[in-house]
């Protein structure tokens, strides 16, 4: 038989690992909730995905940073049941996110030809101002 100060390291190590995976779940959990968030922003009513504003790529780039840091300091061994599901979860938000991600770049693409296409208009509506001015 051992003991008792035998039998209570392992029970005080588990309680321990215990309290890291309650924390590590809730943590996680609420990072799903403000991954859903963004992610039902950038695709609102099951619609096509539409433009990302710069507020929404922060979201999502502050939330995986966070959960990356988390998951990079490791995780146990032996996962309870709401572990397991909260990483399941985040791991579907994250397959979301790169589902996504095409669809992101090219309307940020077509949004810099866009953007390119004024500034060049606006070039030559500058220097014709300028040559009209230089011949009054």
């Amino acid at each position: 038989m051992l003991a008792p100060a035998q039998e209570q390291i392992p029970q005080t190590q588990l309680a321990q690992s215990q309290l890291t995976q309650n924390q590590l779940a809730q943590n996680l959990h609420d990072t799903n909730h403000r991954l859903r968030f963004w992610l039902d922003s950038l695709v609102p009513d099951q619609a096509p995905p539409g433009g990302a504003t710069p507020q929404q790529m922060a979201g999502l780039l502050s939330e995986l940073l966070r959960a990356g840091e988390w998951l990079r300091a490791g995780l146990p061994q032996e996962r309870d049941p709401e572990l397991e599901a909260e990483l399941g979860n985040y791991r579907r938000n994250v397959e979301r996110l790169r589902e996504l991600l095409p669809f992101i770049h090219a309307l940020l693409l077509r949004e810099k030809a866009r953007l390119e296409t004024e500034r060049a208009r606006v070039e030559c509506a500058a220097e014709w101002a300028r040559g009209s001015r230089r011949t009054l």
